[in-house]
């Protein structure tokens, strides 16, 4: 299977639940968007190695990052390689002695590991499929979207940004992540607009 690669695009927290985050990948090469729920810490844990920031004591991700250098393992890759129930399942492809294994791990704690590493992010075009989300008129520019000929409203335009936040809240709780997406992108949408 081809493999696809993501970016990591968004870290957002949870309007209505205080634990709950939502991580949003970004394929590399075209307009799609994989968001992830994940949990508090994890969130928290992306959030730290993103912004290059150094905690007193490391973090338990750092702890095994730092294992794994001292018995020279190399994360090269993280592969999101499965969806089964609406949960996301996640590899991480090492190398020691030119040697390649395989980790099974949780998806957020993969993305924490693989933002520490500075390692590529994977998935295939059946997850995309089943819960990935399209962006469009992504390679329009700004200003000739504005002037556009009005296309049908959204169900989503006719609610205010407050409504759409409690909203996005509700929606990340059900794990309905396609929702949360098209309402991310209401949000962000207005937000350009304003």
């Amino acid at each position: 299977m081809k493999k696809i690669e993501l970016d990591i695009v968004a870290l957002s927290h949870s309007v209505t639940q205080s634990h709950n985050y939502a991580v949003v990948l970004g394929e590399q090469d075209g307009s799609r968007r994989l968001p992830i729920v994940i949990g508090g810490f994890e969130a928290q844990a992306i959030a730290v190695a993103m912004e290059r920031m150094t905690p007193n004591r490391p973090l338990t991700h750092d702890l095994f990052k730092n294992a794994l250098e001292t018995f020279k393992v190399e994360l090269k890759e993280v592969v999101i390689n499965d969806l089964v129930d609406g949960v996301f399942y996640a590899r991480l492809i090492c190398l020691q002695n030119g040697e390649k294994t395989e980790i099974d791990s949780r998806t957020s704690d993969a993305l924490a590991m693989a933002v520490r590493f500075n390692c590529p992010i994977y998935t295939y075009e059946f997850i995309l499929d089943a819960a990935g989300v399209v962006l469009e008129d992504q390679d329009e520019p700004k200003e000739a979207r504005k002037k556009a000929p009005a296309k049908k409203k959204s169900s989503l335009s006719s609610y205010s940004i407050d409504e759409l936040n409690n909203m996005l809240g509700e929606v990340l709780e059900k794990e309905d992540y396609e929702q949360a997406a098209k309402i991310r992108d209401e949000i962000k949408r207005r937000e350009e607009e304003g």
